[in-house]
């Protein structure tokens, strides 16, 4: 069983939001499967089943909020007794890579970032990462809080749709097949 987990903040609020880049293209890659979206509250999560390759996939939104998502996966890790360095991917922004590069990784600390610190201190930083570049050019005086938390542009989204989900799509086939590389390509 693989678990694809998206780091993001529950709720209407953080829709389209930077900090949920992560969701935005978990849930272009459920669209593109036909997964169907479930609460679950003992994951403190939604989550959806696909069966791909002959291996079970479960999707996970975490309900908790961004710097708080080691609790669901770490939940989800025990109920299924799945290890993390073979059977987790996250989706996550990051602050330090431009707008539109994706990288790959198989570790690592957690960079400054709060949600990627709360699942190594879950699961350790051994699991599979995917991470998003959001740096654009900003605002002098605007903090990186309100910066991650801010909308994306409509031009963003559509990079994001359009191409950057086709590539992560690729990445997360390549990951169920147990064949995911650390990488870096930009768009």
């Amino acid at each position: 069983m693989k678990i694809i987990f998206a780091q993001a903040n529950p709720g209407s609020t953080y829709t389209h939001t930077r900090h949920n880049v992560g969701l935005i293209l978990l849930e272009a890659f459920a669209r593109d499967h036909d997964a169907i979206w479930k609460d679950s509250s003992k994951f403190r999560a939604r989550t959806a089943e696909l069966a791909f390759n002959g291996e079970k996939v479960l999707l996970v939104n975490p309900q908790t909020y961004y710097n708080d998502t080691g609790l669901s996966a770490r939940a989800i890790i025990d109920f299924y007794k799945l290890d993390p360095s073979s059977d987790f991917i996250v989706i996550h922004d990051d602050l330090a890579l431009p707008f539109g590069t994706i990288r790959t990784r198989q570790k690592g600390s957690d960079a400054g970032n709060n949600g990627i610190k709360s699942l190594n201190a879950h699961l350790g930083e051994h699991y599979s990462r995917i991470r998003v570049g959001i740096a654009v050019d900003r605002n002098a005086g605007m903090t990186d809080v309100d910066f991650v938390l801010g909308k994306f542009s409509t031009s963003e989204l559509q990079t994001i749709t359009d191409t950057l989900a086709q590539t992560v799509n690729q990445m997360l086939d390549s990951f169920i097949k147990g064949t995911l590389e650390s990488t870096s390509q930009s768009h």
